[in-house]
């Protein structure tokens, strides 16, 4: 398999080099040069497959010789080594919760893989891995390369817009984890790792890549689960829709490239909270980047999403297929909160604020289909947001072993502004 540029279809590299380079020298994203259907004797037997079955397969086809059936193998049986239940919440709608992995978010799904993907390649090169996060990602790329031989990690978050349980997470890995802590936006900290990809001196002397969903190693891991969901679900023998918490829109491009791949999923609905450029889009068919609005769902307060570009490629910049495949919706923090109190009190689920926009979204989409089984994206455990969760429940929320441990050690970063300079002065010195 090779890649192109969003920027330039008719230029391609092989995996390796999209891998560790993670941004096209064009500043478009990388794309596999064609996207596989998945045969129909895979979907007669997927309900018999487990995970690491299904991964194999599906990154297999997504990948083509890249690697080898051996190496692939060893990548998904260590990468997801974690259960993925998927949990009946109401009549005909259920959760996928996908933050049973190790930071408890379903971040850990793209980190882990291209953790170890890298080490498979790694050899005499030395990567110094930026990353910009708005909560989860942090912590899940720390954790994946946590202690992976001759990879540096630096994760830009935005200062005072992350829940402390996640700043927690990604500012007390250490080793050769650097947290710095940037007086901007998630925006921000996304545009300064944009720019240091694309600044000469930099890319010469530090050997950047990007463990954000603007890297391939981090977005083809995102379609595996949506495979796995039906298969679950298969033998009741309905259609499906899956509802998507959208920020970066990572998540919605997995699941879009799986439908591509073939997976029967009757509709995407991409939910967004405040932060609504897309929704806004696919109501206009006018893209407009907006600065990120603070929301209680913090990890989708991205105004000005990166992965927006490959879902125009995907669909060849064709509105009209799009929004066949992809309906949206908006909701506010009030309506977050509230949704995430009902739905406990009558039943007994809980929400984090992440999930609680992507079942506001499934729930309005099903008014029109109710013959249909819903599915929405568990993304985070809810525990990553006591302060939001907690007071609109009566119930206490058990923190889990390892997260108590995480919170005892002390938090290490370096506060910063938003300039590249500073950025760039910092990454030469280090």
């Amino acid at each position: 398999m090779k890649f192109y540029s969003t920027n330039n279809p008719t230029q391609f590299c092989d995996l390796r080099e999209a891998v560790f380079q993670g941004l096209p020298a064009d500043n478009g994203l990388f794309m596999p040069s064609h996207i596989p259907e998945l045969s129909a004797r895979f979907f007669d037997t997927i309900e018999d497959l487990s995970l690491v079955d299904i991964a194999w397969t599906v990154c297999k086809n997504l990948l083509g010789d890249s690697l080898s059936d051996a190496a692939l193998l060893q990548i998904v049986q260590d990468a997801f080594d974690f259960e993925v239940p998927i949990v009946p919440v109401e009549p005909h709608i259920y959760c996928l919760e996908l933050f049973h992995g190790p930071t408890l978010a379903f971040k850990d799904f793209g980190a882990r893989f291209m953790a170890r993907l890298m080490s498979h390649y790694l050899q005499e090169e030395e990567p110094c891995i930026l990353v910009a996060t708005s909560g989860d990602t942090g912590s899940a790329v720390a954790q994946g390369f946590y202690q992976v031989p001759g990879i540096k990690v630096v994760i830009l978050y935005p200062s005072g817009k992350v829940s402390s349980i996640q700043e927690q997470q990604l500012t007390t890995v250490g080793a050769y984890v650097v947290a710095l802590e940037i007086d901007g936006t998630f925006d921000d900290c996304q545009k300064l790792v944009k720019t240091a990809f694309l600044d000469d001196e930099l890319s010469t002397k530090c050997c950047l890549s990007s463990a954000n969903s603007i890297n391939i190693a981090r977005l083809i891991p995102q379609s595996i689960y949506y495979f796995w969901m039906y298969a679950r679900l298969k033998h009741l023998g309905q259609t499906l829709a899956c509802s998507v918490p959208s920020g970066n829109f990572g998540n919605l491009m997995g699941g879009l490239l799986a439908k591509r791949m073939g997976l029967p999923i009757e509709r995407y609905v991409a939910s967004n909270n405040a932060n609504k450029v897309f929704y806004e889009f696919l109501r206009t068919q006018i893209f407009e980047a907006k600065p990120s609005v603070t929301t209680v769902s913090n990890a989708m307060d991205v105004g000005n999403p990166s992965n927006f570009v490959r879902i125009l490629d995907l669909y060849s910049h064709d509105l009209q297929a799009l929004s066949k495949d992809v309906v949206g919706y908006t909701f506010d923090d009030v309506a977050t909160k509230e949704v995430i109190a009902k739905v406990y009190n009558k039943y007994e689920y809980i929400l984090d604020p992440h999930g609680a926009v992507g079942y506001l979204g499934l729930k309005e989409y099903l008014k029109n289909s109710p013959n249909t089984i819903g599915v929405f994206l568990g993304t985070a455990h809810p525990v990553k947001f006591l302060d939001v969760v907690q007071p609109l429940i009566p119930y206490q929320i058990p923190i889990p072993r390892t997260l108590q441990e995480i919170l005892k050690k002390r938090k290490q970063s370096q506060l910063m502004d938003n300039s590249f300079s500073d950025l760039k002065s910092y990454l030469l010195s280090h």
